[in-house]
């Protein structure tokens, strides 16, 4: 999608929310503007004052349904908007399904084509292979994601099987996997955690938070990156606190609460320029739940990076 193309239908979008509130906004304006009239006449004109005392369940009848009118727009308006960014950001998923699946599946095809040549050399066929093998592992990884996103959003709790964890030694098999499917080295993350540093969690929730956490990190930073994964105990309340940080894009302040929904992409050209589907902060939000922890993101502002804190129990109580 070239970037007119998209600034045309972020235009669009923003109408097709505008038109409901407007439409909305004068529907309350006018029945104020009825409701004051109506006091006004009323009580500049005695004589109807005289003629409605015994009528008084009328003026309040026709008060009160106003009032109903009101609350049902707005009702109806806050419910509209909703849906109408719902399936704003659904219609984003899909696109960005359709490339995530594209890509990889372009890949694979082009190398099977290069495979059946007969002249092909040893080595060209041994880097083709490593190449599909990695194109399968980004689709597997892709598909677990959404799996477990749809399984999560229809609030089926998984299963816990709660071990002793090294947090530091999960880390850093996490970063070594997410690092080789992004093909770089693997010290652009450090692991910067205790090693007698151990929770009593689910380790399989556990590791697929830090790899989505840690994924994202690496895909929203710069060309130089850079990611820290630390971890410090809070005593006082028996938790421990987990971070990821880098240096790339940051999020503005106003989207900090929001990246953690489902399907939501921070409005941003230097976003949406970068592969997602809006899933991936939110898995790690409904999993750190479930894991009896919160989820929080900061950042100082766009282009200073930022630090996504997990704060979870030293000991989770099984269910």
């Amino acid at each position: 999608m070239t970037r007119r193309t998209r600034t045309m239908a972020i235009a669009r979008m923003t109408r097709s929310i505008s038109v409901p509130i407007i439409l909305a906004s004068g529907a309350v304006a006018l029945c104020l503007a009825l409701l004051a009239g109506w006091s006004y006449l009323v009580l500049q004109n005695p004589e109807l004052v005289a003629d409605l005392r015994g009528n008084r369940w009328l003026l309040a009848a026709g008060i009160g349904s106003l009032v109903v009118i009101m609350f049902v727009i707005v009702l109806f308006t806050v419910f509209l908007v909703r849906e109408i960014r719902e399936v704003r950001r659904q219609t984003s998923f899909i696109d960005s399904v359709t490339h995530e699946l594209k890509s990889p599946l372009a890949a694979l095809k082009l190398c099977l084509e290069t495979l059946a040549r007969p002249d092909l050399p040893g080595p060209q066929h041994e880097r083709l292979r490593r190449m599909m093998h990695d194109d399968v592992e980004r689709l597997t990884a892709f598909i677990d994601r959404v799996l477990t996103a749809t399984r999560l959003a229809g609030e089926v709790r998984p299963a816990q099987h709660l071990t002793d964890i090294s947090l530091a030694e999960l880390a850093r098999r996490c970063a070594g996997g997410v690092t080789r499917r992004a093909h770089l080295a693997d010290d652009v993350v450090r692991v910067d955690i205790a090693p007698e540093l151990r929770i009593v969690t689910d380790e399989v929730a556990l590791a697929a938070v830090l790899e989505n956490l840690i994924d994202n990190a690496i895909k929203y930073s710069g060309d130089d990156v850079e990611v820290i994964v630390s971890a410090s105990p809070v005593e006082a309340r028996g938790q421990v606190a987990l971070e990821v940080r880098d240096r790339g894009i940051g999020i503005p302040r106003t989207h900090l609460r929001r990246v953690f929904e489902r399907f939501y992409r921070v409005p941003d050209e230097a976003v949406r320029e970068r592969r997602g589907t809006g899933l991936g902060l939110y898995v790690v939000s409904a999993l750190v739940r479930s894991l009896g922890g919160r989820a929080e993101a900061l950042s100082p502002g766009p282009g200073q990076g930022t630090t996504l804190r997990v704060t979870l129990p030293m000991r989770l109580r099984s269910a």
